[in-house]
């Protein structure tokens, strides 16, 4: 007769922000930088809005063609950079844990908790339901913002692909769209870093330790052999 193997519970402690994270954290950090600066030079070159043009103080390269190579070069940063971390989050299950469930009411109530500085950041290792929505946000913009920037490098090669927007023009503005969101995200995420230190500080440290609780099989008792009597 079979019996049921006991299980017991283990806690594995881990920092909040593993080693890999936290480095792809500040690639991804420099290559948006770089990705800023230089396509607001490239921008420059062939405005949108005739009423917005960058001050050459807040773009890089000094020439659109000096833009141009800098955005490349950072465009391969962020792409190789980019798809390590989406596969490290997928495979880990850190934006299943981290990132998922986002509730309607949620993000209505913590925004409503941030309009009346309510908001508690004690607790590094649970995000509110606006800082979920900003990431998810932020990762989907990134897809797009790469998407449209192939299509804007190689119109040819990829015109299937552009076809799904139209004109080269409104891909030029979605591009652009897509960037300004990542701008505001950024404004957004430094502030936060800056009004709550530990963030910071973790993403350079890993953090505060947290546990994931196993269960795990524990080893059957061995029976003890019969006691042999003599007569």
């Amino acid at each position: 007769m079979s019996t049921a193997t006991p299980k017991t519970t283990v806690r594995k402690e881990k920092l909040l922000h593993p080693l890999p994270l936290r480095i792809m954290h500040w690639v991804n950090a420099l290559a948006i930088f770089i990705m800023i600066g230089s396509g607001w030079r490239i921008y420059n070159d062939d405005v949108i809005f005739g009423w917005l043009h960058f001050p050459d103080a807040l773009v890089i390269g000094k020439w659109a063609q000096y833009g141009l190579q800098w955005h490349f070069f950072g465009m391969w940063i962020l792409v190789i950079n980019g798809l390590c971390y989406l596969t490290y989050g997928i495979v880990t299950g850190r934006f299943r844990h981290k990132l998922l469930p986002i509730s309607p009411r949620d993000v209505i109530a913590t925004v409503r908790d941030a309009l009346h500085f309510r908001l508690s950041h004690d607790d590094l290792t649970v995000y509110n339901a606006v800082q979920k929505t900003l990431y998810l946000g932020v990762i989907l913009v990134g897809i797009l913002i790469v998407i449209t920037g192939l299509c804007l490098w190689k119109p040819i090669q990829f015109s299937e692909l552009a076809g799904l927007f139209g004109s080269f023009q409104i891909i030029r503005l979605i591009h652009f769209l897509c960037m300004s969101a990542i701008v505001g995200f950024v404004l957004v995420h430094v502030s936060l870093a800056l009004l709550v230190p530990q963030s910071l500080l973790a993403m350079l440290t890993g953090g505060p330790t947290v546990g994931d609780v196993l269960a795990v099989e524990a080893a059957a008792p061995v029976p003890e052999s019969p006691t042999e009597t003599t007569p």
